[in-house]
């Protein structure tokens, strides 16, 4: 749909049902500036976080979305209704040229446990429609629909699980990073990066951003439920840990590269103004509750990490094993055990990015020196720290590898001997491409392991005080639109019994 007839049928269609507070006011002012679409997040019993950036010409290669230096006076309504007749909340923000006319603003002073619905207006054009919904207030435990995902390339194929997510209606939706990639254009990949070497300047790393937000899939997901976001690393370069690069390719200031990219994400995520980066760093880990139903522990993998061990890659590593190696840091590792102890919920979710549970590749001992096996000892303190707490509710939800799987987390691997929690892994938007729908067995190797499959979609969770009820989501293709969604496999984690059991 042009940008013209967008306007039109938004100004004729919404603000004649009532809103004109929000009524268009300069008639082709310029070209029309919502084009990267609306995203929520953050829920709070009280609120939520609405975002939107300006971006008339948004692969303009300047990065800034075909804007002026001029400061921009956005509005924003929040209804309770889609057609704006019961507006509840208003107000303005100011986009800023610094942060490539993006707002993040946080709304406050709603109701618990309620649907909303939210829009913009700026430059006298009114933006499309999304839906947010309220976490519930503490001391109730409503039933949590919840989607998660992970990996979505650009190129790999089309974002069809992003639309089957959004017609889901979830209350909230998960994403646990490879947001976008990094990489150059590739020449016989299903569409195409822009622009086309492999990113590296606050510019370009704009550009990408905002090519993958105007995606009219990925546009109808963040329109349809708040979003919780955490990074991996391809929102910045590859495997990159800490401050140690992965390769030498493209050349230039690393630090200046990460401050780039942690920016570009900031600006083009549905974040807290609190989650805005200093230079280089940037606060991402947090906690979320959902009523006293449940804890969202939102981690950061990448940035406070060691250098992987025996130079990356999957293989036997005894250096793997320090005690002193660390995935999270030390800060971040106090404050989740310390946030799991509190017991703020019935359910405890780590929103993370690898590989949780020992995953060995060969009988010799080879695992992926880029996942949680490649700084065993952090994993270990964690796992024994919530058990020593009493605590049988622990679900990690986990992205990154391209495939889904689902295992039970044993306190000794080796043994067998209990299983202190569940892991829950996502496989891709696309990245992988179409998959191999015959690709669902594992060796004996990792008998805590039960579900392995390697297809594109997402997983889908409906949480109650007595239950986690799983369903794996899938996409036969993504290399040809709009394919219809399947649920492959189901699982069920009781309150009080971790792992996974039967439905």
């Amino acid at each position: 749909m042009s940008p013209l007839t967008r306007r039109t049928l938004i100004a004729g269609g919404i603000a004649s049902a009532g809103a004109t507070v929000l009524a268009p006011t300069t008639a082709n002012a310029v070209a029309y500036p919502f084009t990267l679409g609306v995203a929520s997040g953050e829920p709070a019993p009280d609120g939520f976080v609405a975002w939107t950036r300006l971006a008339p010409n948004p692969l303009a290669p300047d990065g800034l979305g075909g804007m002026s230096a001029a400061d921009v006076t956005v509005e924003w309504q929040v209804s309770a209704d889609q057609r704006f007749t019961q507006v509840v909340k208003s107000g303005t923000a100011t986009a800023v040229r610094a942060w490539a006319h993006s707002v993040h603003v946080e709304v406050t002073g709603l109701q618990p446990g309620r649907e909303y619905h939210y829009r913009f207006r700026a430059l006298g054009f009114v933006s499309g429609v999304g839906r947010a919904v309220t976490a519930p207030a503490p001391g109730t435990s409503p039933a949590l629909t919840m989607l998660f995902t992970s990996c979505s390339h650009y190129e790999a194929g089309y974002f069809t699980a992003y639309r089957r997510m959004a017609e889901e209606n979830p209350h909230l939706v998960l994403h646990l990073g490879d947001y976008l990639y990094e990489g150059a254009a590739s020449t016989t990949n299903v569409r195409k990066h822009a622009p086309s070497p492999e990113i590296s300047g606050l510019a370009d790393y704009r550009v990408r951003h905002a090519q993958y937000k105007t995606d009219p899939d990925l546009q109808a997901a963040h329109a349809a439920a708040p979003w919780l976001v955490v990074w991996d690393d391809h929102e910045l370069e590859n495997n990159y840990a800490n401050l140690v690069r992965n390769d030498s390719s493209p050349a230039g200031d690393f630090t200046a590269r990460r401050a780039a990219a942690y920016k570009a994400y900031y600006e083009h995520m549905p974040l807290r103004p609190a989650q805005a980066p200093t230079a280089h760093n940037m606060q991402l880990y947090r906690r979320v509750r959902w009523g006293s139903l449940a804890t969202f522990h939102m981690l950061d993998t990448r940035q406070y990490r060691d250098d992987q061990a025996c130079g990356d890659g999957t293989k036997v590593c005894p250096e793997a094993d320090a005690p002193g190696r660390t995935l999270t840091g030390a800060a971040q590792e106090t404050w989740l055990l310390d946030g799991m102890r509190q017991r703020l919920g019935t359910w405890d979710f780590l929103g993370q990015q690898v590989f949780f549970a020992q995953k060995l590749a060969s009988a010799a001992g080879a695992k992926s020196m880029d996942s949680w096996d490649g700084y065993s000892a952090n994993r270990d303190r964690l796992q024994r720290g919530w058990d020593a707490a009493g605590l049988k509710n622990t679900v990690v939800l986990t992205g990154d590898v391209h495939r889904s799987w689902a295992s039970n987390l044993m306190l000794d691997y080796t043994a067998q001997d209990r299983v202190v929690g569940t892991e829950l892994v996502t496989t891709s938007v696309t990245s992988g491409g179409d998959g191999n729908a015959a690709d669902n067995g594992l060796s004996a190797l990792n008998p805590h392991v039960k579900f392995h499959k390697n297809l594109r979609g997402y997983v889908r969770t409906v949480t109650t005080p007595d239950q986690v009820a799983v369903d794996f989501r899938f996409v036969d293709k993504v290399t040809v639109r709009d394919y219809p969604v399947k649920t492959v496999q189901s699982y069920v984690v009781q309150a009080g019994n971790p792992g996974l059991q039967a439905p």
